[in-house]
């Protein structure tokens, strides 16, 4: 996967609280279930955490906003990635800035077109061991990339993809980390569309926690389907190359935070009814279905009746 150098990059798209700060003040600590804590090895793995506790009943929020291995060191400075959008190819900074600026500028376009509604652009924050959010509590490190309806931001710890990925047998390649920003923008798309709120069962096989997992990871192949082609304010696309080997990478990252596998590795067993983001089967399967449906409709799996939802 390679980044255009001619891409003008935004990185207003990002709030970086990488210096070492928590944040905003106030909250407290983020209610996951899952694993016996936030800092359980279940929870720390889990792509996309997401607690239905935080959600109002309705499902509604506020907001105040309105490569080849992904190894080397970050440049501390995101401003740079406006001045030389190559260093997308070098540093993760820049390469989270261009994954941001592609997601958001094709769901800017397609969310519109597909359901006849404004998308809101919302921003992805980079922080460092710990991190307040505005709605959602406290995280840290462990906790894993996560989505917070409250403020609508894109919480994610860049040291994620260093160590607990790693420690699954998953590869730290760019399109694993595009995969992961555009899974967790596909909860961001669930949020617009209400879908949130449906959450009543928490695990399980074929629970609503599963339901609203699988579903980002179909949006996010939805969004893979098209990232090649999407273009910045000048016409150019932010993405210049991506091959069937670098989509792959993105199904193995879906295969190793796999709830099956997930416990198999961590408990020596598989536990179906303690499953909340899905088999490693079912979220493979959810991405293909947005990799070749290309809809929004194709992975709304709440609604009745649609026979791609990929059953356990």
């Amino acid at each position: 996967m390679r980044f255009n150098p001619k891409a003008r990059l935004d990185s207003s798209q990002i709030e970086d609280r990488t210096g070492g700060g928590g944040g905003s003040r106030g909250g407290t600590s983020l209610p996951i279930k899952a694993g016996g804590g936030i800092g359980g090895l279940v929870l720390v793995i889990a792509l996309a955490i997401f607690a239905p506790d935080l959600l109002d009943g309705s499902g509604t929020t506020s907001s105040d906003s309105s490569q080849g291995q992904s190894q080397t060191q970050g440049s501390g400075d995101f401003a740079a990635c406006e001045r030389d959008a190559d260093l997308a190819n070098s540093t993760r900074e820049c390469r989270l800035v261009a994954i941001t600026n592609a997601v958001q500028a094709y769901w800017a376009d397609a969310y519109p077109q597909q359901t006849g509604n404004r998308y809101q652009e919302i921003r992805t924050v980079p922080f460092s061991q710990a991190v307040t959010t505005g709605g959602c509590g406290q995280a840290t490190s462990d906790t894993g990339p996560f989505y917070c309806p409250r403020d609508q931001r894109v919480y994610l710890d860049l040291t994620f993809f260093d160590t607990v990925l790693r420690q699954l047998g998953g590869n730290d390649t760019a399109f694993t980390e595009a995969y992961v920003v555009a899974h967790e923008y596909g909860h961001h798309i669930e949020n617009l569309m209400g879908v949130l709120g449906r959450v009543r069962s928490r695990s399980g096989p074929n629970s609503d926690s599963v339901k609203l997992e699988t579903m980002a990871d179909c949006l996010a192949g939805v969004w893979t389907r098209s990232a090649a082609t999407v273009k910045d304010a000048d016409g150019n696309t932010f993405i210049s190359d991506l091959t069937r080997d670098d989509i792959d990478e993105g199904i193995d990252a879906a295969k190793v935070v796999g709830d099956d596998s997930i416990q198999e590795r961590t408990q020596g067993r598989i536990n179906p009814e303690g499953w909340t983001h899905g088999s490693s089967r079912q979220r493979i399967a959810a991405f293909d279905v947005g990799l070749n449906r290309g809809t929004i409709e194709a992975c709304n799996f709440f609604r009745a009746g649609n026979r791609n939802y990929p059953e356990a």
